[in-house]
This record gives structure tokens, C-alpha cells and sequence, in this order.
């Protein structure tokens, strides 16, 4: 399966990218790929898990047990604050 993955704001940051490739062997959901990228990118690891992150497959929010599909664009997405 590859996937799109995209961060936004401070997640952009730690990641040190907006965007990046990944790949996986079998099926995945959005709690998997959570824990795979924490994995592998360190300093993710709590940001990702914060209840607070918003996930979006194809542009629509989904829920932690979301199924992804081979092709799919995953956006993380932090909560915002402003006035």
C-alpha cells in the first residue's frame, strides 16, 4: 500500500517535511498509520497520538478506525487557535 501523508503547522515542523511517501505491506487504518509514523519518526510520536490532531482521508475527516485504501492522501492535522 502506498500512501500520501500531509502535516500541517507545528506537525510540518517536527516532521522537517509537508509531505511525504509511505509505504506498507497489507491493510492499514488511520490507528495503524498513526503508530507506524510515530515509529518511525520519533518525534511525532506524541504530537500524532494528541486527541486534539485531526485526520482527513481525500480531504474528508475520518475516525481512528478509518480503513485506508493503496493511493490514498492522509492529512494530519493539528488543532488551530486564533481570533
Amino acid at each position: 500500500m502506498h500512501l500520501r501523508v500531509l502535516f500541517f503547522a507545528g506537525l510540518r515542523d517536527l516532521a522537517g517535511t509537508d509531505e511525504l511517501s509511505f509505504s506498507s505491506e497489507g491493510e492499514l487504518n488511520v490507528n495503524a498509520l498513526t503508530a507506524a509514523l510515530g515509529h518511525r519518526y520519533q518525534p511525532l510520536a506524541e504530537p500524532l497520538r494528541s486527541s486534539g490532531v485531526r485526520v482527513a482521508v481525500n480531504e474528508e475527516f475520518v475516525s481512528p478506525s478509518h480503513q485506508l485504501a493503496d493511493g490514498d492522501e492522509v492529512a494530519f492535522i493539528p488543532p488551530v487557535s486564533g481570533g
